[in-house]
């Protein structure tokens, strides 16, 4: 048995603050307006017969609490009998809500569809909103060793000699090729967020700065020594004592900003698809989760991506389109120079540098991503890697169909 990829969703990304294009929504409304258009695509029996919804979130307090998986199963009126799953997995939460539901179908042999993704509404519930003991009470993170994650791609580049112009380089380029693709309307999957009287609250991803200059760049300067020197600058220079200082080189524009979204992916059997009359887009050969020391946290996405492509037999040089998790600037300068991808099949859409880091749903819209790209674009095996604090990385490979 195979499980494959039948159809997939996101809404726009809006930006999370009060006056964001998705503000004014809660996150099962978001949910909720991808079922409807999975529904208006694949036929309403399709979605009301899968066998479950599985969703990624990573503030589960507020708005997003009560299991959200179950709320908006709810809100969107899918059948009672439709299991439901709300998981934390930090930001690879929708690659491994994904992964998940298509191991569990793998292990039943249950030909039944299901959908699987995730949710993050980060201007009603902010990052770190939760104040989780872990990263809030000072003798609790000290001795687990919990660093800032934007604190580790200051470490990850001052480990591999990044400079701010380096990071800087990447980031412009995410800017120019998201502006690019939206200007071609070439981002397939994405479904304009409605109100209730019919008119569109947002139809586009609205971080993305067109006028994104490498000298608007330059201008900003680092902004995260200060952080590091609250005792995580110590932590680091324990966990890796051959440096001497870190060197903190990332501005604010080297991060992905954080934002409102959601995304969802269909997945199922090739006898799922056939008796709901679907055809397969791509099928999933494999998919791989790892985890790293939490202090240098953001190399286990590489260690996912190691071991999928372990498991598969592929080499970087192999896949037609990589969607690579824009995790901090420093996490796609290292990708570049370590594995030498084609720069060309990387993200030629843009990446979250631009578009904003829904944290829970941002595996599920990368992998939506690669499939409609390699659709638009041609080319059989994608790749996508994403990247989560305090050491959580996932990775998944595609053949298109």
């Amino acid at each position: 048995m195979e499980v494959y990829v039948y159809d997939a969703v996101r809404t726009p990304r809006g930006k999370s603050k009060a006056t964001g294009g998705l503000a004014e929504f809660t996150p099962q409304e978001l949910v909720s307006q991808l079922i409807d258009a999975l529904r208006t695509r694949t036929g309403e029996d399709t979605i009301g017969r899968a066998a479950g919804l599985t969703l990624g979130c990573v503030g589960q307090i507020g708005a997003q609490g009560g299991h959200i998986a179950l709320v908006s199963r709810l809100h969107a009126n899918l059948p009672p009998e439709m299991r439901a799953l709300s998981l934390n997995n930090f930001c690879v939460s929708g690659l491994t809500a994904v992964g998940l539901s298509a191991s569990d179908a793998l292990a039943l042999g249950d030909d039944r569809l299901r959908i699987a993704g995730g949710v993050e509404m980060m201007s009603r519930v902010p990052f770190m909103g939760d104040h989780a003991f872990y990263y809030d009470d000072p003798e609790t993170a000290a001795r687990l060793r919990y660093v800032p994650v934007v604190l580790s791609a200051d470490l990850m580049a001052t480990m591999n000699g990044y400079d701010k112009a380096d990071l800087d380089a990447v980031t412009l380029r995410s800017h120019q090729r998201a502006a690019a693709a939206w200007a071609r309307g070439d981002l397939g999957g994405v479904v304009p967020i409605v109100r209730a009287d019919g008119s569109v609250a947002l139809a586009h991803d609205e971080g993305i700065r067109p006028d994104t200059t490498a000298e608007s760049l330059a201008a900003m300067e680092p902004a995260f020594a200060g952080m590091g020197a609250k005792g995580f600058d110590a932590i680091m220079l324990a966990a890796r004592p051959e440096l001497d200082a870190i060197r903190h080189v990332h501005s604010v524009a080297n991060c992905p900003p954080t934002c409102d979204g959601a995304g969802l992916v269909l997945i199922g059997s090739r006898a799922a698809g056939e008796a709901a009359g679907l055809a397969p887009r791509a099928r999933i050969r494999g998919f791989a989760e790892a985890t790293a020391d939490p202090v240098l946290q953001l190399t286990a996405g590489f260690a996912a991506m190691d071991s999928v492509l372990a498991q598969t037999g592929l080499a970087i040089g192999d896949f037609d389109r990589i969607e690579f998790m824009e995790a901090f600037a420093a996490t796609p300068v290292r990708f570049e120079r370590e594995y030498a991808p084609d720069p060309d099949r990387v993200n030629p859409d843009g990446g979250h540098l631009a578009m904003g880091h829904p944290m829970g749903a941002s595996g599920a819209i990368l992998l939506g991503t690669l499939v409609d790209g390699m659709e638009r674009q041609g080319g059989s095996l994608g790749l996508v890697v994403v990247h989560g604090g305090s050491g959580v990385g996932s990775a998944m490979v595609v053949e298109r169909v």
